[in-house]
C-alpha cells in the first residue's frame, strides 16, 4: 500500500503530538497531600475510610487549579510534621496553623482560612465566660500539639489542662461530665454542637485569636526549604478564592466567610 508523503507527514504529526501529550502527562505535578481524617467538618473519614470534609474539598480544589495529580492519606496528628520531614508526604492540608513554632520546622502556603478559637461546656455549666479567671480551677479539654494547647497552657494555666489525641476524645468526656469545658476552634465546636452527639453541651463564647499563638490562620504545609511548591499552593488560593470555587466549597459547609479577614 502507499502512503503519499502528505499522509505521512499527517501521521508523523499525530504520532509527535501524542508523544508530546504522554510526555506532559508524565511531567505533571504529582502530591501525596496528608490529613487527619479526625478534625470534622474540616476532615473526617467517611464509613468506608475516605477522607472528606472543608480541607479535602479545598485540597482537591488547589490540586486542580495547579493541574496536579495528588493522592490523599490520613496521618495522626502528632506525627504530622515528622512524617512530612521523612518525606511520607509532600503537603499537609490539615487545619494546621501558621504558628512561629512550626515555622522553625516546616514553611507553609499563605492562609485558607482563619476562625476564632471558642469554649464549649455542658448546658447546665454555672461558668459565665471564656476569661482565664472565670476557669480557674476547672478541668479544661483540648487537643494535644494544637495552637489551642499551646493557648490553652499560656493563656489558662489556672486551669487544669487535660491534653487529648484527637477532638473526638475531648468531646466524648465533655459530653460525659469529665471535663467542666474544652476549648478547640469555634467553627468545630459549633459544629459538633449542632449534632446529636453534642446537644448536651453549647458555646461559651469565642476567644480573640493571639497572632504569636494562633498566627494567621490554617495554611498547606510542605517541608522547610520547599518555597516553590508552597508559592504554588498559595498562588491556587488566590486564584481559587477568585474565581468563585472557594466561595462554592465555604458555602457547602459553613454560613460564614471563614477565609476571615483579607
Amino acid at each position: 500500500m502507499r502512503i503519499t508523503k502528505r499522509l505521512a507527514l499527517g501521521v508523523a504529526a499525530v504520532a509527535f503530538a501524542l508523544s508530546m501529550g504522554a510526555a506532559h502527562a508524565e511531567d505533571a505535578l504529582k502530591l501525596t497531600i496528608a490529613s487527619e481524617g479526625a478534625y470534622p467538618p474540616f476532615n473526617n473519614l467517611t464509613p468506608d475510610g475516605k477522607l472528606e470534609g472543608f480541607d479535602i474539598d479545598i485540597g482537591k480544589a488547589l490540586c486542580e487549579e495547579m493541574k496536579a495529580q495528588c493522592t490523599f492519606v490520613t496521618q495522626d496528628w502528632d506525627g504530622m510534621i515528622p512524617a512530612l520531614q521523612a518525606g511520607k508526604f509532600d503537603a499537609i492540608i490539615a487545619s494546621m496553623s501558621i504558628t512561629d513554632e512550626r515555622l522553625k520546622k516546616v514553611d507553609f502556603s499563605k492562609k485558607y482560612y482563619n476562625t476564632p478559637p471558642g469554649i464549649a461546656v455542658p448546658k447546665d455549666s454555672k461558668l459565665k465566660d471564656v476569661t482565664p479567671e472565670s476557669l480557674k480551677g476547672k478541668t479544661l479539654g483540648v487537643q494535644a500539639s494544637t495552637s489551642h494547647s499551646n493557648f490553652a497552657e499560656a493563656k489558662y494555666s489556672g486551669a487544669d489542662i487535660k491534653m487529648y489525641p484527637t477532638a473526638d476524645e475531648y468531646k466524648l468526656d465533655l459530653a460525659n461530665g469529665r471535663i467542666d469545658a474544652a476549648m478547640d476552634d469555634s467553627v468545630v465546636l459549633g459544629q459538633w454542637l449542632d449534632s446529636d452527639a453534642g446537644k448536651c453541651c453549647k458555646l461559651l463564647g469565642t476567644i480573640t485569636p493571639d497572632p504569636v499563638i494562633h498566627g494567621p490562620g490554617a495554611g498547606v504545609t510542605v517541608k522547610k526549604g520547599n518555597t516553590a511548591l508552597a508559592d504554588k499552593f498559595s498562588d491556587a488560593i488566590a486564584a481559587i478564592r477568585k474565581n468563585g470555587k472557594y466561595k462554592q466549597i465555604n458555602d457547602k459547609y459553613f454560613k460564614l466567610d471563614v477565609y476571615g479577614a483579607e
